[in-house]
């Protein structure tokens, strides 16, 4: 096994763990998030301990029994068990650890929010404020600003967001702002829409029209994107009247052109491999 397919197996196992945690609603999946958000918070400033935490050359129960020690008290077992699973992994970089610890952090939350039938609000949300961020140089700068606190940032947010989006919208975006560790803020709102849609196995279309779709064109756009990728499919729309050929359509790397009517008749025939 190569070192990142290491990585990758360990991050896959946490997220197993975390699904099957999180199955059972008696878990309180905000406290668990918050949790995992504070242990991710300690590890990415402990340089040394995650460094122990994830030597190949200590065995994983050795490792398990330290984290124990140290979050003992400070969460709860749910949360204890999540990452004395994942100490006990190989590791190809100390910083994977952070990562997945983060994704799981993030995943909770949204698991919670599926779970509160709120998933599809926050997915909306998550694009909403990705093109604000990306419309208003001035609130860039200010949310990304290394001189700034952290507090004085989730003020900023609180009354950006503060009762016109979910709670747990708010709390994605407030961690992603305050510790953004290394990444911009464009890359981790792009992450956080790919993990709210991965929630629910789906693949998250970025549809700019010339003007707005009523809902028989998005209920055919859907479904032709459906036919074509064959995975369930969450449109984020946005409106420019400049957009070329009166509609683009962008699924991960691919990006389509062209009118609605061509876009559908063009699926149909690929999907009956015409």
């Amino acid at each position: 096994m190569t070192a990142h397919g290491a990585s990758r197996e360990a991050r896959a196992a946490a997220r197993e763990r975390l699904d099957a945690l999180t199955d059972n609603t008696s878990v309180d999946a905000k406290r668990l998030a918050d949790e995992l958000a504070a242990v991710t918070a300690l590890f990415a400033r402990e340089v040394s301990l995650r460094r122990v935490l994830t030597d190949p050359a200590q065995s994983g129960e050795a490792k398990a029994e330290l984290a124990g020690r140290l979050l003992g008290g400070q969460v709860g077992g749910e949360t204890a068990d999540l990452v004395a699973g994942m100490v006990r992994s190989r590791w190809s970089q100390s910083r994977d650890l952070v990562d997945s610890l983060e994704e799981l952090a993030n995943l909770a939350d949204l698991t919670g929010a599926q779970q509160a039938g709120a998933l599809d609000n926050v997915e909306d949300e998550l694009f909403r404020f990705g093109r604000i961020v990306a419309s208003s140089t001035q609130l860039r700068a200010a949310l990304t600003d290394r001189a700034a606190t952290g507090t004085a940032k989730s003020e900023l947010l609180r009354s950006l967001l503060g009762g016109r989006a979910e709670d747990v919208t708010e709390r994605l975006v407030e961690r992603l702002v305050t510790a953004p560790r290394g990444r911009s803020l464009e890359e981790g709102i792009e992450s956080l829409s790919k993990l709210a849609a991965d929630r629910r196995d789906r693949m998250v279309a970025v549809v700019t029209s010339a003007v707005p779709l009523s809902d028989q064109q998005k209920q055919r756009l859907g479904a032709a994107l459906v036919k074509v990728y064959g995975r369930p499919m969450h449109l984020n729309l946005d409106v420019d009247p400049e957009v070329l050929g009166g509609i683009t359509v962008q699924v991960g790397d691919e990006v389509i052109n062209g009118s609605i009517a061509d876009r559908i008749e063009e699926a149909g025939r690929r999907v009956a491999g015409q």
